[in-house]
């Protein structure tokens, strides 16, 4: 019996509420806030046990910290902006809540993703009694406790990992993303980063690319090596790791489409001034383009991210290809969206399930991939996200 605040009312928010409802045994009290409670409302609506909402500003810890001292929740689930990590994380240590997100911080006026903004509040977490749980999506997320399966089961040495994530899916919009879009177009133009040999190595965006056999009749398509805040935690937490990678898929389509944005400045996250008002490109792009939470009835096919892993048993080299296929109609069926806020916003109640049952326990803050992943790895078969193997 335990009290939660979700904090964030978009697409991965509804998700997240929604599965959480579905264990009322350990989410007995929910509260969803999000800047525009217009949206909690819509969304508790839907829901099959009665939720507070409210309206809450994630840039100011003080209205952070007058709600979790109203609900005094047992854990905050943060599924707002990437900008709003570390004010969300003040206000949990001044309240005495644990915290969860999906997605490391980030800075508004730069593209940078890393994790040394949240890690240094370690000691902070660890002398309050309090948990941090960093990355609970799918990637991060399922991604990082797939390498910690493999290494607990499958390998002795992990030496290389290829973290691979495909969108199958087909929503018939001409340009559109399947996630907030100012978060989606700034990660994907960003330079690629990839670990080998001890150090990191840096690559234009979208410049390496290849072929990839994606299991299911999903059949061929070219992945993108790009960078991703996994592999920093991965490469800091996983011993013995000589090269890993992150590679997305993206249609054709999308890809034009960024090209003609990213020529003509719309892409830029740097001010411009416009009738004497300053304004980014990027956020005014965010306001044109579908919001993704509408994709759910429009979008068709499947979605596959897993983890290509090679390694060492037995003194013996193997390879590991573990991975999750989701549908989008199956997700949008049973919480009414499509299956890339489905495969966030899954892991992010699991996690948040162990943590409350205390499964996974702790003071300080912590990756995925530094805890046990055996219960998270049977949660996901139980609560929508089954996963497969193959053994080579």
């Amino acid at each position: 019996m335990s009290r939660v605040l979700i904090i964030g009312a978009g697409g991965v928010g509804s998700v997240v509420v929604h599965k959480c409802c579905q264990v009322p045994e350990i989410f007995s009290e929910i509260m969803l806030a999000s800047r525009t409670r217009e949206k909690c409302d819509a969304i508790a609506a839907q829901l099959p046990m009665a939720i507070q909402t409210a309206r809450v500003d994630a840039d100011q810890v003080d209205e952070l910290v007058a709600l979790m001292q109203s609900f005094k929740p047992d854990l905050c689930i943060n599924v707002a902006l990437p900008y709003q990590d570390l004010t969300i994380m003040d206000a949990c240590l001044e309240c005495g809540v644990n915290y969860l997100d999906t997605a490391n911080y980030e800075p508004r006026d730069e593209a940078k993703f890393e994790y040394h903004w949240q890690w240094a509040y370690q000691e902070r977490f660890k002398e309050a009694g309090l948990m941090a749980l960093l990355g609970s999506g799918f990637d991060p997320g399922v991604t990082n406790v797939f390498t910690a399966w493999a290494l607990k089961t499958q390998f002795d040495e992990i030496r290389e990992l290829d973290i691979i994530d495909c969108n199958a899916g087909d929503h018939g919009q001409p340009f559109a993303t399947n996630f907030n879009p100012e978060i989606n177009i700034r990660e994907v133009t960003a330079p690629a980063r990839h670990w080998e040999d001890e150090q990191w190595v840096e690559s234009p965006a979208l410049s390496t690319s290849k072929d990839f056999d994606f299991p299911e009749g999903i059949g061929a398509r070219k992945i993108y090596l790009m960078y991703h805040e996994e592999l920093e935690s991965l490469t800091r937490h996983i011993p013995g790791l000589e090269k890993a990678r992150f590679w997305m898929t993206f249609s054709d389509n999308y890809l034009r489409h960024l090209k003609v944005l990213q020529n003509v400045g719309m892409t830029s996250i740097e001010p411009v001034d416009y009738n004497g008002q300053q304004i980014i490109p990027l956020q005014f792009l965010k306001a044109l383009l579908p919001d993704p939470g509408s994709l759910g009835p429009l979008t068709h096919g499947r979605t596959c991210i897993g983890c290509l892993i090679k390694g060492i048993k037995d003194g013996r080299e193997k390879e590991y290809y573990v991975y999750n296929i989701c549908d989008h109609q199956q997700c949008y069926e049973e919480v009414g969206a499509q299956a890339v806020s489905y495969t966030t916003g899954v892991p992010a109640m699991i996690g948040a399930m162990l943590m409350l049952s205390g499964v996974w326990s702790g003071h300080g803050v912590f990756n995925m991939e530094q805890l046990d992943p055996a219960p998270f790895m049977e949660k996901l078969n139980l609560h929508g996200l089954p996963w497969k193997e193959v053994i080579s």
